[in-house]
């Protein structure tokens, strides 16, 4: 199973300006229940991520002001970004060598797709997991009987 997989189905791509204060992409974000969002340049461009997180230990946790702040002051920059034809596995694998929750994907142009969390992954694993033992329990236990 590919990335295209699991995000072909989603019809949107939560995505905030570097421009936008820190107090509308607070906003966003729980309006949205989601986490974190991929940040984009005036040109649209991927440039960086902004998570709750982020919020809570740059802004919150120093008291500055999220009205006065802009999202491209706390954003991550080291995105780990992925294409749709990557595998599932794959993904999982970078999330955990890079020590993340979320994976990034860009098109080959480089355009920016949305976002992959760690919960969307299990979910799928855990349901082909069930689907296999599923498969194993009726065929060790629907066999007919021998007489």
């Amino acid at each position: 199973m590919t990335v295209l997989d699991l995000i072909g189905s989603r019809s949107d791509v939560f995505s905030v300006r570097d421009e936008t204060t820190v107090h509308d992409a607070a906003q966003y974000l729980r309006d949205r229940h989601v986490r974190s969002v991929g940040v984009l340049d005036a040109a649209g461009r991927l440039v960086g991520v902004v998570s709750q997180s982020d919020i809570s230990d740059k802004v919150a946790a120093e008291n500055k002001c999220p009205a006065w702040m802009r999202v491209s002051e706390i954003m991550s920059t080291g995105l780990v970004t992925v294409t749709p034809n990557r595998s599932l596995t794959d993904c999982l694998h970078l999330m955990e060598q890079h020590g993340i929750y979320h994976l990034l994907v860009v098109d080959a142009g480089g355009a920016y797709r949305g976002m992959l969390s760690v919960t969307d992954l299990l979910t799928v694993v855990a349901s082909d997991e069930k689907a296999r033992a599923d498969m194993l329990e009726a065929f060790v236990f629907d066999r007919p009987t021998a007489h």
